[in-house]
Order: C-alpha cells, then sequence, then structure tokens
C-alpha cells in the first residue's frame, strides 16, 4: 500500500481569469441565480475532450495546471477537470460545494456492471430548502446546462434540455439516484427518457478523484485513451468528434454527420469548430 499524498495541493487558482474566460459578467453572490449562470457560461465556453489520454498521459488536476490548459490554454478537459475547476469557482463564491462519483449507465446492463469513473458536484445555495446537482463535464448532447435540484417527480426545462432525477432500487444504505434525460426526437410519455449516470450523495475526496483520473486517463480498456472524443456546446447546436465521425446536433434535434477524411481534416476541425489546439505529440486519426 502506497502512503503517497494526493490530496490536492494549494496552488493559484484565479477566479477572475476563470470567469472572464467562460464570459460570466453577473453577481457575485451565493446564490441560485450565480450557481446558474456560472453552471450556463461554463458549459457553453469550455469544450469537452481527451487529448491527453490519448497521447497516453492521465491530465493533471492541480489547479495550476487545470487554469494553464483550460483558462489560459486553448484547451478543454474532461469530467474531472470541468467539475473542479466549476468547483473552485463555487467554492471561491461562497458556495458549499461535495464532489460526487457516478456509474454511466448509457449502454449499461445495470449500474453495477459499471465502475463510478464520471464526477460532479452538489452544491448548497443558501436560501433555497434542498442542494443541486451540477456537472458541466458530461460529454454528450443531452448533458445538463443547468444546475438541478436534488428531487424526484420533477421534470426541468434547462437551457432547451429536460432532465430529471429518479430513484433506483439497490442493496445500498444510500439513495441511489439516476439522472435521465428526454430525447427531443422522441414521442410523448416514459419511452422518450434515457438514463445519464447513477450516483448515491457520498462525497468524494481529491485522492479519490486521482485514482478515477489515473484509471480513465491510462488504462488500455477505458475508452477514452483509444480515440479522440470532443464535444462542444453553442447555444444552438452540440458538435461531437468520435474517432473520425463527426457530428452536429441542432437545438430542434436534427442530428448531422460526417466521416472525416484524414488527419489533415481532424486537426482542421478540432482547432476551427471545437476551439482546441492540438497538442505535440498526437495523431487524431490512425
Amino acid at each position: 500500500m502506497s502512503d503517497t499524498d494526493l490530496t490536492e495541493p494549494s496552488e493559484p487558482y484565479d477566479l477572475d481569469a476563470y470567469l472572464d474566460r467562460i464570459g460570466f459578467k453577473g453577481e457575485r453572490r451565493a446564490d441560485l441565480a450565480t450557481l446558474r449562470g456560472v453552471h450556463l457560461a461554463h458549459a457553453l465556453s469550455l469544450p469537452f475532450e481527451n487529448l491527453d489520454p490519448v497521447r497516453g498521459t492521465a491530465p493533471s488536476l492541480a489547479p495550476a495546471d487545470l487554469m494553464a490548459k483550460m483558462i489560459h490554454g486553448r484547451r478543454g478537459g474532461y469530467c474531472y477537470e470541468h467539475d473542479i475547476l466549476l468547483r473552485l469557482a463555487l467554492e471561491a463564491l461562497g458556495f458549499r460545494v461535495a464532489q460526487l462519483a457516478a456509474r454511466v449507465v448509457v449502454g449499461a446492463r445495470t449500474p453495477e456492471s459499471r465502475p463510478r469513473t464520471h464526477a460532479m458536484l452538489r452544491v448548497e445555495v443558501a436560501g433555497e430548502p434542498l442542494p443541486y446537482l451540477a456537472d458541466v463535464g458530461f460529454g454528450a448532447p443531452g448533458a445538463l446546462l443547468l444546475p438541478v435540484p436534488l428531487v424526484t417527480g420533477t421534470e426541468f426545462e434547462g437551457a432547451g434540455r429536460r432532465h430529471r432525477l429518479v430513484r433506483l432500487p439497490h442493496d445500498g444504505p444510500l439513495e441511489l439516484w439516476e439522472l435521465q434525460v428526454r430525447d427531443p426526437r422522441g414521442g410523448p410519455g416514459e419511452g422518450a427518457w434515457t438514463g445519464q449516470y447513477a450516483f448515491t450523495q457520498e462525497p468524494f475526496a481529491a485522492p479519490d478523484l486521482e485514482v478515477f483520473n489515473w484509471f480513465v486517463g491510462t488504462h488500455p480498456r477505458s475508452p477514452f485513451t483509444r480515440r479522440p472524443y470532443l464535444q462542444r456546446t453553442t447555444a444552438d447546436r452540440h458538435l461531437s468528434l468520435d474517432g473520425a465521425l463527426f457530428t452536429e446536433t441542432r437545438a430542434d434535434g436534427t442530428v448531422t454527420g460526417r466521416t472525416l477524411a484524414g488527419e489533415a481534416e481532424a486537426r482542421r476541425v478540432v482547432e476551427e469548430e471545437f476551439g482546441i489546439e492540438v497538442p505535440e505529440g498526437v495523431t487524431l486519426l490512425s
């Protein structure tokens, strides 16, 4: 057993630079309007990408490195990077925040068939009766754009997307929640809802995220080490690059896609459409 200290280092974090990068101009208060505004601004500004794992490296989760990469550089990140940046901002603004971990259930037989590899946040807001689920790092067209209160039986509309939380039966002592999204292309009724991830409200610490990050960023069976996987959300569309498949999803659910012809086109798409500078040592299409 290693006694290595994986607690989060005390390193520079620049709230002004973060808020400027995401274009947030609202009031800096620990209230619901600020939480919603920062969450949406982040989701629409910083792309999701896994180019570090593609070149064989788990990205650093140190605050100074995240700032250098995603705030001062032309890069994005995946769930741990995004939600740590958001957590640091919310804590600096005065919110009480806990780091949660989830099992991605998209395509899974059961939640238990997947490890906890996704990170999100539980945020307490002064004056609000319930904590909120915040998550700017789920790389999918149906990801949360706005935080939602941790309550079941309610459908939430957020920037054109619909989500709800349900409780799943399981054997553990804590309640198991599932975040679901409604497919805009689906018909009315329950069949249009799709589970995204399942979680309990147990808080996880920085060393836990370091272990998750190392596994997801380096393990040969991880989908993030095998091929580029990029996502970018704007006010009216969602862009995705999965290997050589470039897909655009419009707000009305219309989907178009094409296969990129080669490395040169892939690099142009990544830089022009996603706003990401491809780092040295990365081959996008093998």
